[in-house]
């Protein structure tokens, strides 16, 4: 347990990952509303909105609204998803209120990236290098390499850690090719197919090949291992995770409709806690917006601590 971290960065994503998939339309101002909540939780990073053809995401065609209509918190990180340069010209209109950074996005699975992009793997590389080129021409820097279906695909099946260490590498050498300094790599379990076994097998052969370089998790608990796989994260030494308020959202495009989204924020600040890691989240208050979240969208979401509390609730109350 010696790698433990002492602190863990939480990427909360709950308004773009679950506003991008609610079935039922969600009003601006309910949007605005939870971002506003969970800015007061402590929470430093929060995705508010998503910049994509609403066409395609339907959810977000308010994404303008949202963004001018949300109070930003000092010290918070406000960012919304984007994949192309009429996303990133959207977005730049609020560089006021949002943190935007280039990421080179791969994924290591060909079917997933015909799939959820209709490219080849190919083209997907040529996509990034002039994505990336198009931030650094507008002078906004180039950071993070992420690689979905980093642990296995619906698509493709398993996907093996030296596929994911080539995906990194096609990434990196987009890097070299374009002058951007990457100082993160994020591997997403975009179709649930983690285990804590397939997360240290991946880390560690990552580890092999980039030691020094800061990895980021973002888990799905399709099959109910979401926690199970941070718990072998933290043990390895992960500092970064993304996550959603009461396990909001989910991937449009992995055909799987009903299953549960990403590990939920209050599960993943509870396992940090009980193991001694600040998060730096008032945990109560973060159960309160998660029950504000499952009001909004109407139906029962898949965290537990909405409907069980924290642990020092009862600690509380048993003292």
């Amino acid at each position: 347990m010696s790698d433990l971290p002492n602190h863990v960065e939480i990427h909360e994503e709950g308004p773009r990952e679950g506003f991008q998939i609610e079935p039922g339309p969600i009003s601006t101002a309910d949007k605005i509303r939870l971002i506003d909540a969970l800015s007061e939780t402590g929470l430093h990073h929060i995705q508010a909105c998503s910049f994509v053809n609403p066409r395609l995401v339907p959810g977000w065609a308010d994404a303008e609204a949202v963004v001018a209509g949300f109070t930003a918190k000092p010290g918070v990180h406000y960012t919304g998803l984007y994949f192309n340069g009429n996303g990133l010209d959207r977005a730049l209109a609020f560089e006021d209120k949002l943190t935007i950074r280039g990421s080179i996005s791969l994924t290591a699975s060909e079917g997933f990236t015909k799939k959820n992009l209709n490219r080849t793997h190919a083209d997907n590389v040529e996509a990034m290098k002039r994505h990336a080129e198009l931030h650094l021409a507008k002078g906004i820097p180039v950071t993070r390499v992420g690689v979905m279906a980093a642990f296995g695909c619906n698509y493709q099946g398993d996907i093996p850690p030296a596929q994911v260490v080539k995906t990194l590498d096609d990434g990196m050498k987009i890097a070299d090719e374009t002058g951007a300094k990457i100082s993160l790599f994020s591997l997403a379990d975009t179709m649930g197919w983690a285990t804590p076994v397939r997360i240290e097998r991946v880390i560690a052969a990552v580890r092999e090949r980039w030691p020094d370089m800061k990895i980021s998790l973002h888990l799905h608990d399709t099959r109910g291992l979401a926690v199970a796989n941070a718990h072998a994260g933290l043990k390895m030494g992960v500092t970064r995770f993304d996550s959603t308020v009461g396990g909001l959202g989910g991937c449009p495009f992995a055909g799987q409709p009903k299953a549960a989204g990403n590990i939920c924020t209050e599960e993943l600040v509870l396992l940090c806690e009980e193991m001694g890691i600040d998060t730096g989240v008032d945990l109560d208050k973060l159960i309160e917006v998660g029950r504000m979240a499952e009001d909004i969208v109407g139906h029962q979401l898949p965290g537990e601590l909405i409907h069980a509390g924290s642990l020092d609730a009862f600690r509380r109350m048993a003292a």
